[in-house]
């Protein structure tokens, strides 16, 4: 009615815009009744209220899920956008869901601010240190990759921090499971680990991600593709089917403390052994 009413008085009808509801995990349409939404309470325990907004602003026509799952990307594609903006001409920064949103909560800064560690890292970070983790914890992890690494100095990734402690509680701590490396496996950790041992503390995420990269190539731990070697890294070493880039999580958890959980792996194929 609106546009008729537009047309009437000699205007322009507004844009009309029609907004998808949202699925579940299963691809079905969320409803009160079945109880498989997500409230927005849940949403800011595990996620933060900006990345929230992203997710509803980006999109809309498009039928989006929306559950548990999908919040830490959410939480990451926020802050990749919002470092984007910097180098982004005004014509992409009006594209950019984050320029909307820095404005409608009135700070038009941020533009290429960005998190030093992802979302998606801490989860592993967290997932590693147990159900049990404290802030304090993830924080002295964290001295080992960020500079200045206080609270109070990064408001922004305390707020994740916190986040990613609920998160690793109530869903990711439960599924884990780090099971034995095959032999082929077994070896390539050895060389790992004895790669790692020569290497100096500060050594950068990069070099360390070139290290892990070398290992899997070599044809003679028998990895018929690289993704291979990677998973049985996150398998056998973080308990799950995917996790980040290697060389970033050894920086951040310590060369040291990578070789403890590289012993224990090699440990659990002696007891299957014996």
């Amino acid at each position: 009615q609106s546009g008729k009413i537009a047309k009437i008085l000699g205007g322009r009808r507004p844009e009309g815009l029609i907004y998808e509801l949202f699925l579940d995990e299963k691809g079905e349409k969320i409803s009160k009744s079945k109880g498989n939404g997500l409230t927005i309470e849940e949403w800011l325990t595990y996620g933060t209220e900006e990345s929230l907004g992203f997710y509803l602003f980006r999109e809309p026509k498009s039928a989006k899920q929306l559950h548990i799952g999908i919040i830490p990307r959410a939480v990451d594609e926020y802050w990749q956008f919002r470092e984007n903006l910097a180098d982004q001409p005004l014509d992409k920064q009006l594209g950019n869901p984050v320029w909307h949103l820095l404005r409608a909560t009135g700070d038009g800064t941020g533009a290429g601010d960005t998190l030093p560690v992802t979302y998606g890292l801490l989860l592993n970070l967290v997932g590693v240190l147990g159900p049990h983790a404290t802030h304090d914890q993830v924080w002295s992890y964290l001295g080992n990759y960020v500079d200045d690494a206080d609270p109070d100095k990064h408001p922004d990734l305390a707020v994740l921090v916190d986040s990613a402690l609920a998160y690793n509680r109530d869903f990711i701590a439960p599924t884990l499971n780090r099971r034995a490396p095959e032999a082929n496996e077994a070896d390539a950790l050895a060389a790992l680990d004895e790669e790692l041992a020569a290497t100096s503390d500060d050594a950068s995420a990069q070099d360390l991600q070139t290290m892990v990269y070398e290992i899997g190539k070599d044809p003679h731990y028998g990895f018929e593709q690289l993704r291979d070697w990677f998973k049985a890294l996150y398998e056998t070493l973080l308990g799950s089917s995917q996790g980040p880039r290697m060389g970033s999580f050894i920086a951040l958890y310590g060369i040291e403390n990578t070789r403890k959980l590289i012993g224990e792996a090699l440990d659990r194929v002696e007891r299957e052994n014996a």
